[in-house]
């Protein structure tokens, strides 16, 4: 093992577990705001670079709601992103992860590699979000494991394949996903499956996903989903990201009706409200039967 894998669990990775079952235990699903530290994301790219914009981002979004404050410093984007070393991304991440942790919300590292995960759940994050499901980088389970930290497993395509049954095919990554996590001695209760709206999909195939979300409810593991701004809502009604407030709400209603119980957002406060609103009428329509 290399040290990364056998460095003891901190506090706030331990700390993740009950965390997130407190949250999916709650009637309303979990807010996860989205705060991107990277110069190039596709709705938000160099709106919170400087630590100090980070900062009041993340102190906002909990103000607004956010149950989780979901930090990545590289845009993973599938048009237009540039790769970026690790150091870069822990770069960006020093001036700001400690501090936002210390705001009492739990925090999850967006990365897909094994050593800036190590290092954020070493630092103040709680949750591991990898968009390659554990799938890209052969160390990432076992940083995940050795700290005993939830994990979300998103799926994810290298290319969109519109020939392909695209729920068998979520079906099957999470399967692979699955297997890697249970070798690597995760927790099967640490895990939160994505199904990547807008990754390695198209338009289509996204809202398909979406649609037939119940069709990943066999696993027995709670889903997140991440519609927000995402290209698909542009197919329907051409829109630039950040006018895409309708479309993101519509998707994310859905994704609950059909399932999802943390939503990923980059509008916490509007998002919260409609949660929160559905959840009340749902139950108001149950009180009178």
């Amino acid at each position: 093992m290399s040290a990364a894998q056998q460095t003891p669990a901190p506090p706030t990775a331990t700390g993740g577990a009950a965390a997130l079952r407190e949250l999916l235990a709650r009637p309303v699903p979990a807010v996860m705001g989205i705060l991107n530290v990277t110069p190039d994301s596709f709705s938000d790219g160099g709106d919170f670079l400087s630590p100090e914009r980070a900062r009041e981002h993340a102190a906002r979004m909990i103000a607004e709601g956010a149950d989780i404050i979901d930090i990545g410093a590289e845009s993973t984007r599938p048009y237009g992103s540039q790769p970026v070393s690790a150091e870069q991304e822990l770069q960006r991440l020093r001036p700001v992860l400690a501090e936002i942790a210390s705001l009492g919300t739990p925090v999850s590292i967006d990365s897909m590699k094994a050593e800036v995960v190590a290092w954020a759940l070493d630092h103040g994050a709680s949750i591991a979000n990898d968009v390659w499901g554990l799938q890209r980088d052969a160390e990432m389970a076992h940083v995940v494991a050795a700290r005993g930290a939830p994990v979300i497993v998103m799926h994810n395509r290298d290319a969109a394949d519109p020939s392909i049954d695209i729920v068998a095919d979520i079906n099957a990554f999470f399967e692979r996903s699955l297997a890697i996590a249970a070798a690597a001695g995760i927790a099967e209760a640490n895990v939160v499956l994505d199904p990547g709206i807008g990754f390695g999909k198209t338009p289509q195939q996204s809202m398909i996903a979406l649609a037939r979300l119940a069709a990943f409810k066999h696993f027995g593991l709670p889903i997140l989903v991440g519609a927000s701004r995402k290209r698909f809502i542009s197919t329907v009604v051409p829109s630039e990201p950040k006018d895409r407030l309708g479309g993101s709400l519509a998707a994310h209603l859905i994704a609950v009706q059909n399932g999802a119980q943390i939503i990923r957002a980059h509008d916490v406060a509007a998002t919260a409200q409609a949660l929160k609103v559905a959840h009340a009428i749902t139950t108001s329509i149950e009180d009178c039967r």
